[in-house]
């Protein structure tokens, strides 16, 4: 097997389980999962009804650049959310899932030789696909903390002067996760001048673009600050799903969309990967990315559960209102994490992750340590009963 595997760590679920070990639940309680970032809003019955209309397709093998249809779907969408004009025929790719074209582009695009580019920067904490991609594709992970102190941003001042030569990509999570922190102009103006500078790839995932809390005003994203900063999209390559956006995680649906030249690379490497996308899943997808109703009202669903937790929550926990996404990113009594995530799920039966799973010891410090990842992904209801559970265990515990 391939010795790159050895490198790999347990995914934080994995660790989730081996902690509750041993562990009984209140029985008395039933289980409230919040530490999952899975929507749980019903998929929206246009996209089913599509999805079986297309099933034709399945007698046929689809491509893997995907039908016209889609391709055009994508770009016409970009063009509404981000206000740029992307080629539908060399800017855009549909893929299986963002997670799965996050991995792949790190496979495509590193250069391990002995004398290559092989550092690829990550946030952290982090979604750990960008390490798994990033060590598989023969890379050294370099972590770059953002921590309450920095307001959660990715300080590029912190990466070694004689570092960034060797940079090959560099991951961004905006909205991030677990923070729901946005970047501002400015933050990819500094990032943008840093790849100028460098030569390295920015991977932009964005997949939580779409939940955000005052409709009409949604986050910037790379496509629009590279327009507005007159940059085009060398070496950017943005990342989108419809998972979030249109509560579809099974469907196995995104885009990637950025630099020409980059994206005729990875289609190369796509070909080749085999993960053309079925064709009733383009199907539905189409119908998906051309549908702006459903989504708005998906972010009504969201504001209204933050608008109920946060004030069950602010007196026990410590945290900020979130940019965009749906997590809350808050800090426990005692410091302890783990612990706090373990008591929970005794006591009130309710799942939440520790933070500290979520990111790897850089700089001296674990920036997820002392923090809990919770996901406002259930019910209004089941939110507002969870959020009533945590306050009775901090009320307990101190």
């Amino acid at each position: 097997m391939n010795p790159r595997l050895d490198q790999l760590h347990p995914y934080p679920f994995q660790k989730l389980r081996e902690l509750f070990a041993g562990v009984t639940p209140n029985p008395a309680l039933s289980p409230i999962n919040l530490s999952i970032g899975e929507p749980k809003h019903p998929t929206p019955a246009f996209i089913k009804d599509a999805l079986v209309a297309g099933l034709g397709g399945l007698a046929n093998y689809p491509i893997t650049q995907g039908s016209d249809a889609l391709r055009e779907a994508i770009a016409a969408w970009a063009g509404r959310r981000y206000g740029v004009k992307l080629d539908p025929a060399t800017e855009v790719l549909p893929v299986n899932g963002s997670r799965e074209a996050l991995f792949a582009f790190a496979q495509a695009s590193v250069d391990s030789s002995r004398h290559g580019r092989r550092v690829v920067i990550s946030p952290n904490p982090f979604y750990q696909i960008y390490e798994g991609a990033a060590l598989l594709a023969g890379a050294r992970p370099f972590f770059l903390n953002t921590l309450p102190e920095n307001d959660f941003k990715m300080d590029w001042s912190r990466v070694p002067e004689d570092l960034w030569e060797q940079v090959n990509l560099v991951y961004v999570c905006s909205p991030g996760n677990p923070t729901g922190k946005v970047m501002s102009l400015d933050d990819w103006k500094e990032l943008f001048e840093l790849s100028d500078r460098h030569g390295f790839v920015i991977a932009a995932d964005e997949c939580y673009s779409e939940i955000y809390f005052k409709e009409g005003q949604p986050p910037l994203g790379a496509l629009t600050a590279a327009q507005q900063l007159g940059r085009g999209l060398k070496n950017l390559i943005v990342f989108n799903s419809l998972s979030k956006r249109s509560n579809v995680p099974g469907l196995r649906s995104g885009m990637v969309a950025g630099d020409a030249a980059l994206m005729k690379s990875f289609l190369l490497y796509r070909t080749y990967h085999g993960s053309a996308m079925s064709p009733a899943v383009q199907a539905a997808s189409t119908a998906a990315w051309n549908d702006e109703a459903h989504v708005v009202e998906n972010r009504r669903q969201y504001a209204e559960k933050f608008a109920a937790v946060m004030p069950l929550l602010k007196d026990v926990l410590q945290f900020d209102a979130p940019d965009a996404a749906f997590y809350l990113w808050a800090r426990v009594p005692d410091g302890d994490d783990a612990a706090f995530a373990r008591g929970l799920f005794e006591q009130q039966h309710v799942t939440v992750l520790p933070g500290s799973f979520l990111a790897r010891d850089a700089s001296g410090v674990n920036p997820g340590k002392g923090f809990v990842r919770i996901a406002l992904v259930d019910s209004l209801a089941a939110c507002v009963e969870a959020a009533k559970r945590m306050a009775q265990f901090v009320g307990e515990a101190a």
